[in-house]
């Protein structure tokens, strides 16, 4: 085969990795790519050769190359060489050199790789090239090597690697790189890859799968490193490769084990969800049944300490010859799925079986009930995550209803799922094209009467969902880790419009609610100054509304505390939100920054059914004040619940009596009512 007729790409990482100057030069001989050595030899930068309109061969760099020779070069199938030749730099200065002058062909035009073999160069080459020969001749004896010509053909190999790959000299020399690998898209990947590197004039390593003259695979360490051969001027490519085929079966090994339940023999959960998910990348249908024992540690308590593993072990027992040629896994201590093509029917006998085959301990039969859920694939969900919270949510709904069932998923509980789903995926979306809205919700302040803060609220509604309530968008966000991109959305808004309402002299502060998930992250404070920084908000118009919950966990949380310490420092106020639905520990009132308490609405809609609600609603504004704190009411809707709150002493109060969420624009016209 003629160098000709093969392409391949030369381009400057290519010719900064050769030993010598060199150029490519185009067909009508002009430089279009120029290495480092080059560009140092003459003078020119790459930038002002690409520049450079004139022909080279007509200037002074390559007089003495006549256009004759120059086409003669360029229509040969081989390289040329020249033993001397007359260059002229940029600057005048005549150098003397030999010339490897090697035609290519690229994307069907015809060009010249010009290498200029200064004879100062060639000592060090060839040092370099000695240097090269006792470093492989020590590689020989510890590694496998092979060396490749410039189009991946095998030009020779040592003994070890003869030995690990059962090839024959005669056999494996001519042969391609390729084809010592194995015929899939994986190594395809990889070998077309190290080649990339190669032909960049850079060095591979990494582990890689090969394959014996008999298609038996192993593996190797490879090292991939473009060389230069001085004798015969051509580029070359050496492999230099280690044996880890019994490391690598030691690996998979430990692989397995991680995937199997030991005490079962089953697969475990990781396994399953490759296994589900190659199931589904070959759309293949199937029923996922999810199998829990029921009072599992109760059982455990009842019966002697054996009872643990022979319980597990029976059970398992009887799944395999109940569902024989399904697949089985072991999700926990006591849950486990069935992955079968068999019917509702016939899945929801197991429960029949189990009775038919009881399991005894000390020849007494333990008396096991099963909550089951199938789920199938594709009718019902679609991933492996979707699979497991469907099972989960169904097993739920029958342990409720008293267990020892095994039910389908059902409609409500489909279309809860699959909505979730939806919302899950459109909220993406919607942080990613900013889709979502923020409203404002006024408190007016009871002795001057005046709004003096507003609650920012989101809002979401979608084209394709509609109306999002904020009471079902937010746990969905928490429990997708979601919420923290809508946190940061929130506040950037709110100090945007805190700030926008400054400038055009309105004095009002923006509440926003945070998550404690949000603070889990040890940046988070870090996190809101950026912000206020980024707006240049002022610190002092922005308040954080944390519920008790979030408060319980902060009190045992010593950095979630040190993180709300740093931002009052800054300025920013907390107000407590929804206060007495928690529990019934107020120690983190003392130990947390906190400077407000919002009463929960809950207890104002009922204030004036009940006179308990009353005294309880009087008694936590008396707590507050107590505590030198600011109360506010929210959830009010009537001047008759406004005028009770006041006399209590709220500083402040919120609801539909003042107004609903709204625009900021419409907080602005409320303002000047």
């Amino acid at each position: 085969m003629s160098h000709m007729h093969k392409t391949f790409t030369i381009d400057e990482h290519y010719l900064n990795s050769l030993p010598f100057p060199a150029i490519v030069m185009n067909q009508d001989g002009q430089a279009i790519h120029l290495g480092k050595l080059a560009e140092q030899l003459f003078g020119f930068s790459a930038t002002t050769i690409k520049e450079h309109t004139a022909l080279f061969i007509h200037e002074n760099l390559l007089r003495q190359l006549s256009l004759e020779k120059f086409q003669t070069i360029l229509q040969n199938d081989v390289s040329t060489y020249i033993k001397q030749i007359q260059l002229q730099t940029y600057t005048n200065e005549e150098i003397n050199t030999a010339l490897l002058a090697k035609p290519f062909i690229e994307q069907g035009e015809r060009f010249i790789l010009m290498m200029f073999m200064l004879p100062e160069l060639m000592i060090n080459s060839v040092s370099s090239c000695g240097t090269l020969a006792n470093l492989k001749q020590g590689l020989d004896s510890t590694f496998m090597t092979v060396t490749l010509d410039h189009d991946g053909f095998i030009l020779e190999c040592n003994a070890e690697f003869l030995k690990t790959s059962q090839w024959t000299p005669k056999r494996v020399i001519g042969k391609t790189f390729w084809q010592l690998f194995p015929e899939n898209k994986e190594s395809e990947k990889i070998t077309n890859t190290i080649w990339r590197n190669l032909n960049n004039g850079s060095t591979w390593q990494g582990e890689v799968e090969k394959v014996t003259k008999a298609g038996q695979s192993y593996w190797v360490l490879l090292t991939a490193i473009p060389t230069f051969n001085i004798e015969t001027n051509e580029q070359q490519f050496l492999l230099i490769e280690k044996d880890i085929t019994k490391s690598k079966s030691i690996q998979h090994q430990l692989e397995k084990i991680a995937y199997i339940d030991t005490e079962t023999g089953l697969m475990n959960a990781h396994r399953l969800e490759k296994v589900i998910s190659n199931m589904i990348e070959e759309e293949r249908n199937f029923s996922f049944v999810y199998l829990s024992i029921d009072k599992f540690y109760t059982l455990k308590e009842l019966h002697d300490q054996q009872i643990d593993q022979s319980l597990i072990v029976e059970f398992t027992n009887r799944i395999k010859m109940y569902f024989q040629d399904s697949t089985m896994a072991r999700i926990n201590e006591n849950d486990f799925v069935v992955i079968t093509p068999l019917s509702e029917w016939f899945i929801q006998g197991f429960l029949s079986y189990l009775q038919q085959h009881p399991i005894y301990n000390s020849n007494v039969a333990v008396p096991i009930s099963i909550s089951g859920g199938i789920t199938r694939y594709p009718e019902d969900q679609t991933t492996f995550s979707q699979l497991m919270k469907a099972s989960i949510a169904t097993i739920t709904t029958v342990r409720e209803a008293g267990g020892d069932k095994i039910v389908s998923l059902s409609k409500a509980t489909h279309k809860a799922l699959n909505r979730k789903a939806l919302i899950e995926k459109r909220l993406l979306q919607a942080l990613d094209q900013k889709n979502l809205k923020v409203l404002y919700q006024p408190q007016i302040d009871v002795t001057s009467g005046k709004i003096t803060a507003v609650e920012a609220l989101v809002r979401w509604e979608d084209e394709v969902i509609g109306v999002v309530s904020p009471d079902e968008l937010i746990p969905i966000a928490e429990e997708t880790g979601l919420i923290n991109n809508i946190g940061s959305f929130m506040l950037e808004k709110a100090c945007e419009q805190a700030l926008s309402w400054k400038k055009a002299g309105l004095d009002l502060k923006v509440s926003i609610n945070s998550s404690v998930r949000e603070f889990r992250d040890k940046n988070m404070a870090k996190s809101v100054l950026d912000t206020l920084a980024k707006t240049s908000c002022p610190a002092n118009l922005i308040q954080i509304e944390i519920t008790e919950k979030f408060a319980l966990e902060a009190e045992v949380a010593t950095f979630i505390t040190q993180q709300m310490r740093k931002l009052e420092n800054e300025g920013i106020a907390f107000i407590l939100d929804d206060f007495g639905t928690g529990y019934g520990s107020f120690r983190y009132m003392q130990i947390l920054p906190i400077d407000t308490l919002k009463i929960d609405k809950a207890f104002t809609s009922s204030l004036l059914k009940s006179e308990k609600t009353q005294k309880l609603m009087n008694g936590m504004v008396q707590l507050g004040k107590s505590m030198e704190l600011k109360v506010v009411a929210e959830g009010v809707e009537t001047s008759e619940q406004a005028d009770l709150l006041i006399s209590y002493g709220c500083d402040a109060i919120q609801g539909y009596y003042i107004s609903k969420p709204i625009s900021a624009e419409e907080i602005e016209a409320l303002l000047v009512k």
